[in-house]
């Protein structure tokens, strides 16, 4: 698949999936006039790229786990570096949760307060 073909797959900007590629995070082999050609797994890749860099994990990050996951090579430094970023996010999950729930009740009171009748003046 064509550089074209996978950004209209994955909804991935060409700009953004050249960047992948020369990052190393995506591997294209080239065609005899040196267009990139994607293998058919490119699009799942560059999902879980995507997904990767959405939970805020740095570039380096995402090279590193990649690599692991491609190689299936491990160390203790890769493992502590997912469990770190994995509590990271946990944190920010629950930082999100007490958002919404703030955010809740005070959608609640808005709510109340359009629904009640105007308060009047004294006479």
């Amino acid at each position: 698949m064509r550089i074209g073909e996978l950004s209209r797959a994955t909804g991935v900007s060409v700009r953004s999936l050249r960047y992948y590629d020369e990052q190393g995070l995506l591997e294209a082999d080239r065609s005899p006039t040196g267009q990139r050609v994607y293998g058919g797994d490119a699009p799942e890749r560059v999902r879980l790229i995507q997904c990767l860099y959405s939970a805020g994990l740095p570039s380096r990050t995402v090279a590193l786990l990649l690599r692991c996951e491609s190689t299936r090579h491990v160390s203790a430094d890769m493992i502590d570096e997912v469990r770190g970023q994995r509590l990271r996010i946990e944190q920010r999950r629950a930082q999100l949760a007490e958002a919404h729930a703030k955010l809740d009740l005070l959608l609640e009171t808005m709510v109340s307060s359009a629904a009640a009748p105007p308060a009047t003046s004294g006479p």
